[in-house]
């Protein structure tokens, strides 16, 4: 059996509503976890709400409510994005829960009676954007680095954690665990602070500046920390001290947080524990920014990306998909709408979903839309290496899943997915269906795709799983039936033959990239035309070459996203390429008597020497080849 797993977002701040980096940090934790599912693990996915401190006071004050009536708003937006996002939390906790307000109560009990909690006057730099005290060199400019302003002098009577006594202990802790603290980058960023003596943690506030905050339990005029209050959540949450869930997740969680809030889970959280007598949590894994206009997006800053209008615009599977294999965890990312679009057009639309479409296509058309009976012998004759290639491919999204390296989780598969297309144009199955004799290897053509198809259905579930649910209905599977399962993808041949496939359905629409809208036909009557060119006079227009030609071979140029190349009958044979392939796959347009241009200079495209030129009309996502509507001998001139 395998071991559980445990993984939490940061419990986030409701002093405004959730941007682009909340998105990614909760999207992040859904796709391990139902990575984490189909390894058959037992998963708690905890995420939730940070509720108390100076921020929230000043917020609430801005919108003239109380801090309560504020949280539960703000709360309630971020509780509203996870279900818009389609995440499936087990927990979704808030600070001001009376639950985590007693586990706060006992640590801090436990901590106090211990001898490592004291009373002393302090002076020193807070920036109440970050609600902590800053020492010089923590400081750029003399301003704080996040939110760019002069901390203010602050001399007062607190509490304060002797956090300095375990200095030696963390770092110990971290030489002696290289990935507890990953990726590397972040592990050594904060050796680098411990290389500098630690001070201890002032982890209370007066109630003459601060009420709204969890009361000492040993000292009613003061409220805690905020964050010895918040990092508490991840044990609060599943039960601590002698809850179930607390006894079979704890040894097994993983935190993800964003590199602003590095320090607190780096250093606060783990001597926090140690101080408990709580064993340590099992990995921090930390992340960059999005940057926006080349500077980390930020509340403070006013550049802030709303994750739902952009869900909404380009669609929720696209949004996931696009934020995974655009950041390489741990380092910093520059969201533009351009590059999410370019993104849905290449990998989405095009590469997944014309294969998709295609072979689907390809069943119904030679099949009725039932999956093939095949002869074994036959189908692993022309597998063509696809089931070692779907093997391999698995080991690779497994490994990287594991490493938090999404994005080399998703080019495996899009690699597979590459390979899948290069088997449909080597196969030819529009050349296997016009011989009687070719059936047989028909059928187990279509097969071998229509399996390839489902183990990408599979690889894709944790990014993408309503794409991944769309896909495994078009194949004649029960999405319920956990076939994301990875022992259940490795093993090639799980469709099942006479199988009914309904009809496909488009996976992605191509977006607009110079509109930035999504195309539809709706739309295409108010777009505005391209202006006329200038005219010509009959003898400059006698001097085109047009011919009616057949087609009668076509298929789709490596590596080229828009190219097919074509043979056709102009009376004597020539190749040429043209930009159809996003609308047109090779069989489709094989047996079509197309309008070219006979006489235009030849052009190398692709390593490949075009000789004419095949008239199409292009209008948004449809492309129409120009035809004539009665047989006529290939190589005719049009008068």
């Amino acid at each position: 059996m395998s071991e559980p797993f445990y993984i939490t977002t940061p419990i986030y701040y409701v002093n405004a509503r959730p941007h682009l980096g909340h998105a990614y940090s909760t999207i992040v934790a859904d796709v391990v976890c139902r990575y984490n599912l189909m390894r058959d693990r037992a998963t708690f996915f905890l995420t939730g709400t940070d509720e108390h401190g100076d921020k929230i006071v000043r917020a609430a004050k801005n919108e003239n409510l109380s801090p309560k009536v504020y949280v539960d708003k703000i709360s309630g937006l971020f509780k509203d994005l996870c279900t818009e996002l389609r995440i499936r939390y087990d927990h979704f906790i808030r600070t001001t829960d009376p639950a985590h307000i007693a586990v706060v109560k006992h640590i801090l009990r436990k901590i106090y009676d211990s001898g490592e909690i004291y009373f002393s006057e302090y002076e020193g730099l807070y920036c109440f954007g970050c609600e902590r005290f800053y020492t010089d060199r923590e400081l750029v400019e003399g301003r704080c680095p996040d939110h760019k302003t002069e901390p203010e002098v602050i001399k007062e009577s607190n509490y304060f954690f002797k956090m300095s006594r375990y200095q030696g202990w963390l770092i110990d802790h971290i030489n002696n665990n290289p990935d507890f603290i990953r990726p590397e980058r972040y592990r050594n960023e904060v050796l680098s602070f411990l290389s500098e003596p630690l001070e201890d943690l002032c982890i209370s506030r007066p109630k003459t500046r601060l009420e709204w905050g969890i009361s000492l339990p040993f000292d009613d005029n003061y409220v805690t920390y905020v964050w010895f209050d918040a990092l508490i959540n991840y044990i609060s949450a599943i039960g601590y001290p002698d809850g179930e869930l607390f006894k079979k997740f704890w040894p097994h969680v993983n935190h993800i947080v964003a590199k602003d809030i590095l320090k607190p889970h780096g250093i606060y959280w783990p001597i926090m524990l140690k101080a408990a007598g709580i064993p340590v949590y099992k990995h921090l894994n930390v992340h960059g920014y999005w940057n926006v206009d080349q500077g980390k997006m930020s509340k403070s800053l006013g550049n802030v990306i709303e994750p739902l209008q952009i869900k909404n615009k380009y669609g929720l599977d696209a949004f996931r998909f696009f934020i995974m294999r655009d950041m390489v965890f741990g380092l910093d990312s520059s969201f533009s709408e351009e590059s999410m679009v370019q993104r849905i057009n290449s990998d989405l639309a095009n590469d997944l979903g014309n294969l998709f479409s295609r072979v689907l296509a390809m069943a119904h058309k030679y099949f009725s839309g039932e999956i093939p009976e095949v002869d074994p012998v036959l189908e692993q004759e022309l597998q063509l290496g696809l089931e070692s290639n779907a093997i391999k491919t698995i080991d690779k999204f497994e490994s990287a899943m594991e490493n938090f390296e999404f994005h080399k989780a998703l080019i495996a598969i899009w690699e597979f997915i590459s390979r899948m297309n290069k088997y449909v144009d080597t196969t030819a199955p529009w050349e296997l269906a016009k011989k009687k004799s070719s059936i047989k290897q028909l059928e187990a053509v279509i097969y071998n795709l229509l399996e390839g198809l489902r183990v990408i259905s599979g690889l894709i579930y944790p990014v993408m799983p309503d794409t991944s649910a769309a896909m495994q209905k078009h194949l004649g599977m029960n999405p319920n039936e956990n076939y994301y399962n990875l022992e259940i993808l490795k093993k090639w041949g799980a469709i099942k033959s006479g199988t009914k496939l309904p009809k496909s359905v488009t996976l992605f629409t191509r977006v607009d990239l110079k509109k930035n809208v999504l195309y539809s036909r709706e739309n295409a009557s108010e777009q505005i035309l391209p202006a006329l060119k200038p005219e010509i006079s009959l003898e400059e227009f006698n001097n085109i070459d047009l011919r009616i030609a057949t087609v009668v071979h076509a298929e789709v140029i490596p590596r080229a996203k828009k190219l097919l190349k074509i043979e056709v009958d102009l009376g004597k044979k020539r190749t040429i390429v043209a930009g159809i392939s996003e609308c047109y796959a090779p069989e489709d347009i094989i047996g079509k008597q197309v309008i070219v241009v006979a006489n235009l200079k030849p052009a190398k495209i692709m390593g490949i020497l075009s000789k004419g030129m095949l008239l199409a009309a292009f209008d948004d996502n449809i492309c129409a080849v120009g035809t004539v509507d009665k047989k006529i001998k290939s190589g005719n001139p049009l008068n």
